[in-house]
């Protein structure tokens, strides 16, 4: 109920603000401004912030979405250019991107709002200078227990190929994330290159075959919740939402260091809508925007003005807000050459076989 209440008053506020939270146009002057085309991750971008959006600038959002950097790479190349105005990529694929000369420049004078990101978040590596991406959300992928039905103390990502965990797990249905997971959980980079290591590698991943029980990246809570599944290998916000239906679930950040991620907007090459893309990036920089988000998709948000805002209740939510030392620890994913793609890949589909 807490959160339907801290919803709804969210809203109100995006819609009272008006131009306020935008410095861009308004109501009047924006019946009918076309359309914006996004592709964005699977339960990430709430329904009631987009409808904010039309409301105020008078624009209709095409939302599609996707379940892994992979799919939506695959689905950009094989449309026309320009069938979509936004896409969503992790900080890897907007490296992999960018490379590919897929990506348009963003305009910064248009990006009011970009401030409220703290700087911790900007400046990276994937992309310098934040030329062609913003960040929206993001986190880790960590361990999820229902401590009332396993027993054996789970402290790192090693922990999840024992044989008691046979036919216990949901996993994300990513191959990056699962088989990064897995190099670390011998200790090597989530990036690894070495033909060698990916043997060792390999090996060890199909010892996790017997203990995954489901495959999931849009839902993974959900197996949770209702106990098909009783541990996991998921997004911190997906066990964060699960805890809040079963306090016997609880987070694990891997003793190894986490898989880390952040999510970007971004417009892709020859978008047709650049305008409006740009007015709604700003849009969700701002700091309701980013509340109402977090309201309902408790990923760690890199608007730190947003943050304040939400008090406690997600400040000290490690599921929601992992702490600065598990994120210090953790590893993103970088771009990789195709050879070495290719590996993974052959790995990945015996694994599912």
């Amino acid at each position: 109920m807490k959160n339907i209440i801290i919803k709804t008053l969210l809203l109100i506020s995006i819609l009272a603000a008006g131009t306020m939270l935008t410095g861009c146009g308004t109501k009047a002057e924006s019946a009918s401004n076309g359309e914006l085309n996004i592709y964005i991750w699977t339960e990430y971008v709430p329904d009631s912030v987009i409808e904010a959006f039309e409301e105020e600038y008078g624009i209709t959002v095409n939302a599609s979405t996707f379940s892994t950097n992979e799919d939506m790479l695959a689905k950009v190349k094989s449309e026309s250019e320009g069938a979509f105005d936004i896409v969503q990529p992790s900080d890897y694929m907007v490296t992999q991107m960018y490379e590919q000369g897929m990506l348009e420049k963003l305009d910064k004078d248009a990006l009011t709002n970009l401030g409220n990101i703290g700087s911790q978040y900007l400046d990276q590596a994937y992309d310098p200078g934040n030329v062609y991406s913003v960040p929206y959300q993001g986190g880790v992928a960590a361990i999820a227990v229902n401590t009332s039905k396993i027993t054996s103390d789970i402290t790192s990502y090693a922990d999840l190929f024992n044989s008691d965990m046979a036919n216990t797990m949901v996993v994300l249905d990513d191959y990056r994330a699962v088989i990064g997971m897995t190099a670390r959980s011998l200790g090597y980079s989530m990036n690894e290159t070495d033909a060698a290591k990916l043997t060792e590698i390999k090996d060890r991943l199909l010892t996790l075959k017997d203990n995954i029980k489901l495959f999931d990246s849009d839902s993974p809570k959900s197996a949770l919740i209702s106990g098909d599944c009783t541990a996991a290998f998921c997004w911190s916000a997906e066990i964060a939402l699960a805890m809040e239906e079963n306090p016997d679930i609880k987070i694990v950040f891997p003793t190894e260091g986490a898989y880390k991620f952040m999510d970007n907007w971004c417009i892709p090459k020859g978008a047709k809508n650049y305008d409006n893309a740009m007015k709604f990036i700003n849009y969700m920089l701002t700091s309701e925007a980013a509340q109402l988000v977090m309201a309902e998709f408790p990923y760690l948000n890199p608007n730190t003005v947003a943050v304040a805002a939400m008090g406690s209740d997600y400040s000290d939510n490690e599921a929601k807000n992992p702490p600065q030392e598990v994120m210090n620890a953790g590893e993103y994913l970088v771009s990789l050459d195709n050879d070495t793609l290719a590996v993974y890949e052959e790995m990945w589909t015996e694994l599912k076989q």
